[in-house]
């Protein structure tokens, strides 16, 4: 049995314009009092993210030459903090191919912003400021979580126990069920924080969750914590079960840049992904 196409409403349409164009405008004006430069980098790349987790969407054009869609505009506002531009922010179009579903799309529009300066901690506070000026509500401080801290409450294993990925299987079978038996230990800890963890966050109002597992750095420094650990200075911003956005303590290492490029590629090759080149320039940069 199929069902017709919902059929176009527009005036919903031109009513989430509106809504859209109200929004972008307030974003502007937040960026611009904090003296935040916007900018406009290529949505076309000759590079693309070669995290395993996320799918770039390819095109060639009229002679064969292959280029990708920006996931975000990150790479290339990050050349443009190279060079010295100082706090900038970008609204534009981003692309993943695996994107599909309740609640992502394979186009997207993103807010993307850097603040030279600021770690991971005093970009969380700009956060709630961002949304209370958007939500015209008082200020106020989100609750701000430790990621061992909720793995722990949510399995009832120490951080130790944690990773090791017998025991923490174990625990997570006991409230998801079986589990692919290609997981790791981080792809345990992804499928707590995803099936468990994430869920029952933000219900009340947004919160943080930083300090994560040093192999879940991806763009972030790495430090050592109180507890002699090597944690990565990012966080994730959640609301109401949903994952709203993330953020670094960016990594300027050229070299530990390119190393983790490499890591990435040969995860993929692992995994059966196909391979894309990473950006030199922005490994040049870097540097």
């Amino acid at each position: 049995m199929s069902s017709a196409p919902r059929a176009w409403q527009p005036a919903a349409s031109i009513e989430a314009l509106r809504f859209r164009a109200a929004v972008v405008s307030k974003l502007r004006t937040f960026f611009t009092q904090r003296e935040v430069l916007e900018v406009t980098t290529p949505v076309l790349s000759a590079a693309a993210a070669t995290d395993p987790q996320i799918d770039s969407l390819s095109l060639r054009d009229a002679r064969g030459q292959s280029w990708w869609l920006q996931t975000s505009p990150e790479f290339h506002m990050k050349r443009l903090l190279a060079a010295g531009s100082g706090a900038i922010y970008q609204i534009g179009p981003a692309f993943r191919g695996d994107e599909l579903g309740r609640w992502h799309n394979a186009e997207f529009s993103m807010l993307e912003w850097y603040r030279p300066g600021f770690d991971h901690h005093q970009l969380m506070d700009e956060i709630e400021a961002l949304w209370c000026m958007l939500c015209e509500t008082e200020a106020q401080a989100w609750p701000r979580y430790r990621y061992a801290a909720l793995i722990e409450q949510a399995t009832g294993l120490s951080w130790a126990e944690a990773c090791d990925g017998s025991k923490l299987r174990k625990a997570l079978e006991r409230e998801l069920g079986p589990l692919p038996v290609d997981l790791d230990t981080a792809g345990l800890l992804d499928a707590a924080m995803s099936l468990l963890v994430g869920p029952a966050l933000g219900h009340e109002q947004p919160c943080f969750v930083y300090d994560f597992p040093a192999d879940q750095a991806a763009l972030a420094r790495v430090e050592t914590g109180q507890d002699g650990l090597p944690w990565a200075s990012r966080f994730e911003w959640f609301w109401r079960g949903q994952e709203l956005g993330n953020g670094f303590h960016e990594l300027t290492d050229g070299p530990e840049q390119a190393r983790r490029f490499a890591a990435d590629r040969e995860q993929r090759r692992r995994q059966g992904q196909s391979d894309v080149p990473a950006d030199r320039c922005l490994i040049e940069a870097l540097s």
